[in-house]
């Protein structure tokens, strides 16, 4: 980082470590004075006028650079970043969230934020069954260009992880409960490192923070935020994956939830969010048939400086036999995202069809 970059970034790390604070009162402050420079700045006054007397003490004291150290040094390792609501790699999708995150620690590759992304969520106590529904919905979803978003927990979070990196064009986006320096659970340090590799760890925790039972709830608001939907695969009534969904709902997203036998207490949560009105989903088609609308606005905002026909232009250079996404990457000149994205269009249209392996073939 540069030394402005590591100035701007102390002063956000120290903002975000002041006591009493926490994250809506961050954005409310920034509502009102712009940046964390000009928060330390403000008056003891003014700074009454948005928060708590004990909380602007606290601020008036200035930049505890003590508290930042920790996650500078964090930042200097490589593939380690530090996004912002002032920064330009920030989600868009959190801005429309009522607590969107004021900072994200970010591990890994930062392009997994612009994919069109499902959330797949359920028990940590899964059945061999769930784990592999959870596996083959996250691989043929990510073929289809989404990007997997879970909370790299045990059980379906793990598996839908798995299922993503079996695709190796697939990208999958794990948010956690701690700070980065800390992998959570520890059985899942392998998988954290597969999902660093070929996708991003996230958190809105500080470096350093441990893993604590209240942590979880509150990272579930950026899973289903970041996504278009969020699809339960297995869990039962007391799961903490009916609280994303409820938060998925919440936030405007589509719901989705896997049914199971009648007998089993791991379907009873996803049967009680279909009572509720969430889409019963037995194949892929039951989400991608519903995002259509969703993915249709997505493109059309991407391609706002593009030609409009380019669609057709990658529906020429695909021929009538079996291509790779690595062939058309380099043929039509695209990112792999954007190309992903008009490849899940042109499939929805019955235009293309995918075949094992990462191919496409055009239909017809």
């Amino acid at each position: 980082m540069t030394t402005q970059d590591t100035n701007e970034a102390t002063l956000w790390i120290c903002l975000q470590q002041i006591s009493g604070l926490g994250g809506q009162g961050i954005c409310k402050l920034l509502s009102q004075f712009g940046s964390p420079e000009n928060i330390f700045a403000a008056s003891h006054q003014a700074l009454n006028q948005v928060v708590s007397e004990a909380v602007s003490s606290l601020i008036k004291k200035g930049p505890n650079l003590e508290m930042a150290e920790l996650g500078l040094q964090w930042l200097e390792k490589d593939n380690n970043h530090f996004i912002t609501l002032a920064d330009e790699h920030y989600p868009q999708a959190l801005l429309e969230i009522p607590d969107p995150p004021p900072i994200l620690y970010a591990k890994g590759d930062l392009s997994c934020l612009t994919n069109p992304a499902i959330a797949m969520v359920g028990s940590r106590n899964s059945s061999v069954q769930g784990e592999k529904n959870a596996e083959e919905f996250a691989y043929a979803l990510s073929e289809q260009g989404f990007c997997i978003i879970s909370g790299m927990a045990l059980g379906i979070d793990g598996a839908a992880h798995r299922g993503a990196l079996k695709n190796k064009n697939g990208k999958t986006i794990a948010v956690v409960g701690t700070g980065l320096d800390i992998v959570y659970p520890a059985k899942n340090r392998e998988l954290a490192h597969k999902i660093v590799n070929q996708g991003l760890v996230i958190s809105e925790f500080p470096i350093g923070t441990p893993s604590r039972p209240q942590n979880f709830p509150r990272r579930n608001r950026i899973i289903s935020g970041l996504s278009l939907g969020c699809l339960v695969v297995e869990a039962n009534t007391q799961s903490g994956s009916l609280i994303t969904a409820k938060l998925a709902a919440d936030q405007g997203r589509e719901v989705f939830a896997i049914p199971g036998s009648i007998h089993s207490p791991m379907s009873k949560g996803c049967h009680k969010l279909i009572k509720q009105g969430a889409k019963l989903v037995d194949c892929i088609q039951d989400i991608t048939n519903e995002l259509a609308p969703h993915l249709t606005h997505l493109i059309s905002k991407s391609s706002e400086k593009s030609e409009p026909s380019e669609s057709n232009v990658v529906l020429d250079l695909m021929g009538f036999d079996p291509i790779n996404i690595e062939m058309l990457i380099a043929l039509s000149n695209l990112t792999s995202e954007a190309l992903s994205a008009k490849l899940l269009m042109l499939e929805l249209e019955n235009k293309i069809a995918s075949l094992p392996g990462g191919r496409y073939q055009r239909i017809g």
